[in-house]
């Protein structure tokens, strides 16, 4: 359903957003395209709905060329970028009335049932007679993607879906995501990598504008086999403790996470077993104060940490 072709993009000489990405995504699967701040995500998504055009390189979306067929492409695309294009000047009705009208939906019955759907199915009944600028960021974003699949598209892309949303509010838009899937073929850009975990069939995680790596959440999960995740909270001085930890050779990536004041997070990964006892006294001869030391089994998170740490982080 969409085939991205060795796909650049330059803003200038020196700056390149996407570098030679290459993947596929068949029809009814459900793709998770992740990548830390500033490696690619948002700019290839807005290659693939004609939005931009790639420097080198092409797309095609439902076998329609995205530079070419640019106009055929958007009809087959339902798209919800991270700030959701909303009129204030409309109530929501009217919005998207004015959107389905936009994407070829001549009938104002046939208008008028769809808005109906995507109502119930996005929770906006209620606020269907308000103008989408009096609206709290989880109902905008609601709104938002209520327009993205008015039309019933082939190819529905989501960037960040869920942001804003209560906790209720996101488990049930996962739900309306996953049963999307089979029907329609979605892009899902997020940084809640759990939230991929449970919904996608398969990922692409770039960094730098190059594919670091692409399976299903399962396969990718698979290969950490044997590598432990190690979390520490320690209270001392961060720059020392963060020395101590890199020097030991057991150790194959330190990333540091957080700090509070004095106590300080970081994320370890080791195929030792048994290394937990020995940072513990290296850590306590240091008469610094332990104050967690947990061992968490394998994730898509642990996958993602693991990859962009080994290529350096992001620009």
């Amino acid at each position: 359903m969409i085939e991205v072709k060795q796909v650049s993009k330059y803003y200038s000489h020196h700056q390149k957003a996407v570098d030679n990405l290459s993947f596929s995504v068949p029809k009814g699967t459900i793709l998770g395209f992740l990548g830390p701040n500033g490696a690619g995500k948002t700019t290839t998504m807005r290659m693939i709905t004609g939005f931009m055009a790639p420097s080198e390189g092409s797309i095609e979306v439902a076998g329609c060329d995205t530079v070419s067929q640019s106009m055929l492409v958007r009809q087959k695309i339902g798209y919800l970028p991270e700030t959701p294009p909303l009129y204030p000047e409309l109530t929501v009705e009217s919005y998207l009335d004015f959107v389905a009208r936009l994407k070829g939906i001549k009938s104002a019955q046939e208008r008028k049932k769809r808005i109906a759907e995507v109502a119930e199915s996005c929770w906006i009944g209620d606020v269907l007679k308000k103008s989408p600028g009096k609206l709290s960021k989880g109902y905008r974003q609601r709104v938002g993607l209520a327009q993205a699949i008015i039309h019933n598209p082939e190819v529905i892309i989501l960037d960040e879906p869920t942001i804003g949303l209560d906790p209720k509010q996101i488990q049930e838009t996962r739900k309306l995501i996953k049963g999307l899937g089979g029907q329609h073929t979605l892009i899902l850009s997020t940084h809640i990598l759990p939230e991929v975990q449970m919904t996608c069939d398969r990922v692409v995680i770039i960094n730098k504008g190059k594919i670091l790596a692409e399976d299903t959440p399962a396969n990718l999960i698979a290969r950490s086999a044997g590598v432990q995740q190690i979390r520490l909270q320690v209270r001392g001085p961060q720059s020392e403790i963060a020395t101590l930890l890199q020097a030991q050779p057991e150790i194959e990536n330190c990333m540091y996470e957080s700090s509070d004041a004095d106590l300080h997070s970081f994320h370890i990964q080791s195929r030792r077993i048994g290394i937990q006892a020995q940072l513990a006294r290296s850590i306590v001869a240091q008469d610094w104060d332990l104050m967690a030391l947990q061992t968490a089994s394998g994730s898509l998170e642990d996958i993602f940490i693991q990859l962009v740490t080994k290529e350096g982080g992001a620009d």
